[in-house]
């Protein structure tokens, strides 16, 4: 995809070769794919949704599995997924926010 962060139906329904009514019926059918509502109704889709939409017509429309069948395999890999572990501080970060942190003790000590 692009730099963009939020992607309407009509664009990713180009993207994908989906069509928009068959979009919308995954998404009643793949919890994993809800798209930002805005107040006016209107779908917002993320990076995200566009990879679900994509790996569900591989399976459903390119490989012939069955919407349950593909739901199967789309939350099993999700499932599975290792869980991406936070980036650890450097030592300079860490030194910075002790820094920080006695700074701030200081002032709330000296009101």
């Amino acid at each position: 995809m692009s730099e963009k962060t939020y992607f309407t139906i009509s664009e990713i329904s180009k993207k994908t070769r989906v069509p928009e009514h068959t979009i919308r019926y995954w998404e009643a059918k793949f919890k994993l794919l809800r798209p930002l509502r805005l107040s006016s109704g209107h779908r917002r889709y993320t990076a995200g949704d566009f990879e679900i939409i994509s790996e569900v017509k591989d399976l459903v429309l390119m490989k012939g599995y069955t919407l349950a069948g593909a739901k199967k395999i789309i939350y099993s890999t999700k499932k599975n997924k290792p869980q991406q572990t936070p980036a650890q501080p450097s030592d300079d970060t860490l030194q910075l926010l002790e820094d920080i942190k006695k700074e701030l003790q200081q002032v709330i000590k000296d009101c």
